[in-house]
């Protein structure tokens, strides 16, 4: 059976802030762009940030590179803390609701919910649930699913067909435990980058970012969006 196809959802903060705000998450965080990478520019993004999203174009240097890491890594077993919320892509054009669930997921103490808010409700669900079982989870639920459709119609360009080949993929970086994770629903698992903390979080997704900028240089399709307490 083939796998099922989601309009793809627009990098545009107000539509993310609106999508996670219909599914029960209070407005006391929000999606905001952040600029640029130089100090000054991440000096302007409102703290605390809880959450990174980067959009970046699957380049033919990019899936090269995605092989051989999965080969390394899985000779490497890296330390990935239980309390990391990771869920597996299944769902095609799905990768900008991944990334939402990921921010949110992995901070749900820090986040505000409605008493009968539909995203807090999948996540407790699912949170025991292997990453392919979290996956088969999200196909079946039709409030995200719903919220998503009407999400990716909303944004200021016109959403791609369903069948449209999109190139372009969302993956979410967040602080769990004090470790740096890379959350990309296309990976086997999360990837370690180091230590991080509240205060150098974003510096510290930031350089990531750079990297995977500095393996397509010719590549201006990057796109980062921090989720902050203070409303932009």
């Amino acid at each position: 059976m083939d796998s099922p196809r989601w309009l793809p959802l627009e990098s545009n903060p107000e539509v993310m802030t609106k999508f996670v705000n219909c599914l029960g998450m209070r407005p006391t965080w929000q999606f905001g762009d952040v600029y640029g990478l130089d100090p000054e520019l991440l000096g302007m993004v409102p703290r605390p940030v809880c959450a990174v999203l980067l959009l970046f174009p699957m380049t033919d240097k990019y899936e090269a590179f995605k092989q051989e890491e999965e080969e390394k890594l899985k000779g490497e077993r890296q330390e990935v803390s239980p309390d990391v919320y990771f869920i597996k892509q299944t769902i095609g054009n799905a990768c900008g609701t991944i990334g939402l669930i990921h921010a949110v997921a992995n901070n749900q103490a820090r986040l505000e919910f409605e008493p009968d808010s539909p995203l807090q409700k999948f996540i407790e669900q699912s949170s025991k649930m292997s990453s392919e079982e979290k996956a088969a989870f999200l196909e079946k639920d039709e409030s995200i699913r719903v919220t998503h459709e009407s999400s990716a119609q909303e944004g200021q360009t016109e959403a791609p067909s369903l069948d449209e080949k999109v190139n372009l993929h969302f993956i979410a970086f967040v602080n769990v435990g004090g470790q740096l994770y890379e959350l990309d629903g296309r990976k086997p698992f999360p990837i370690v980058h180091g230590k991080t903390s509240e205060d150098n979080f974003l510096e510290d997704a930031a350089k990531v970012c750079k990297v995977f900028m500095a393996r397509d240089p010719q590549e201006l399709r990057f796109t980062i969006i921090a989720l902050s307490k203070d409303s932009y």
